[in-house]
């Protein structure tokens, strides 16, 4: 397996560092980033000052050596043995700009918090922005897996989404570019959003507003937010709502561990207190059993895994027929 081993990856990348203006950390705690507060070290995290930063840091790093982009790591499960490579975790305040960009339009930073894309929406009686108000996370992360609530989706009000690729080569990308579908964009895994361009409707301010307080509303009444959680364990499979088939499949509030899904929202796993990645992992992987062993069905992970598991700590997907 390979050693994580930051201080020497940041040296190997030489002299041309000196030209970096944004923060190089070797072994970074991963468990300060994610939302879960678990998981292992990255083994360099850099977070860049703006674009042009990030792109010429990329110029630097080998095609060997390993990158990922998180966001505020509100939907990620980081496993114990860390993350090989270069994690690449966007400044607030070269990424988190948020703007009008022409009539009804809005330029937001992949960084910006969804609930602030929805109260500038508001600001400037922009519609269908509201149902952003009720989903933790960036619009990075949003624009790659098509985030969405309340019968509303990320696809519904992009126009285009500016990127950089492993080289550091800007693109720009249409909405059909993005191939969107349920939860899920077919934009290349190497690009990194920097910034997008979105467009909702003129709409009455206490409408928008009613339609936020209606979300918070919800958020508030059946899903444990103020506990350390990824949000949506699993995607809703054709048909059917993920929270029934684990409520059915009786593991509402079942715990492994540290790690527990919610008594008040079936479908979201929490960190009661100390949980490691294994944990929760290993806790997700148990209710896809049960719930295909108790009704067929097949739930797919909402969030992401990533890393290396410690030696004799690994989870294995479970991919059994009912």
């Amino acid at each position: 397996m390979r050693q994580v081993d930051g201080q020497k990856l940041l040296d190997s990348l030489g002299e041309g560092v000196s030209a970096i203006r944004g923060r190089l950390t070797p072994n970074a705690p991963m468990d300060r980033v994610t939302w879960f507060r678990a998981g292992g070290l990255a083994e360099l995290m850099f977070q860049p000052h703006d674009a042009d930063d990030l792109a010429t840091f990329l110029k630097l790093v080998p095609e060997s050596v390993p990158v990922l982009v998180v966001g505020v790591g509100s939907n990620l499960l980081v496993r114990d043995g860390g993350i090989p490579g270069v994690v690449i975790r966007l400044s607030a305040k070269g990424f988190g700009f948020v703007n009008l960009a022409g009539e009804n339009r809005i330029e937001v930073g992949a960084i910006c918090p969804d609930k602030n894309v929805a109260a500038m929406a508001l600001d400037h009686g922009i519609g269908g922005f509201a149902f952003y108000y009720g989903i933790p996370g960036s619009i990075g992360g949003a624009l790659r897996m098509n985030a969405g609530a309340n019968g509303w989706e990320t696809r519904e009000r992009v126009v285009e989404v500016h990127a950089l690729d492993r080289q550091g080569n800007a693109h720009v990308l249409s909405n059909a570019d993005m191939g969107y579908s349920y939860r899920h964009s077919s934009a290349p895994e190497g690009l990194i959003f920097t910034h997008a361009i979105m467009e909702g409707y003129g709409e009455d301010k206490a409408k928008i507003r009613a339609d936020m307080d209606a979300v918070r509303l919800h958020r508030e009444t059946v899903q444990p937010i103020r506990e350390k959680t990824g949000g949506s364990t699993f995607k809703n499979p054709e048909g059917h709502s993920a929270w029934k088939l684990i409520d059915e499949a009786g593991c509402r509030g079942m715990i492994i561990g540290g790690a527990q899904m919610s008594p008040m929202h079936c479908n979201f796993m929490i960190n009661t207190g100390q949980a490691s990645g294994y944990e929760l992992e290993y806790l997700g992987e148990t209710v896809r059993q049960r719930v295909l062993e108790a009704s067929g069905v097949r739930l797919e992970w909402e969030i992401k895994r990533l890393g290396l598991f410690k030696p004799g700590r690994e989870v294995k997907s479970f991919n059994g027929k009912a």
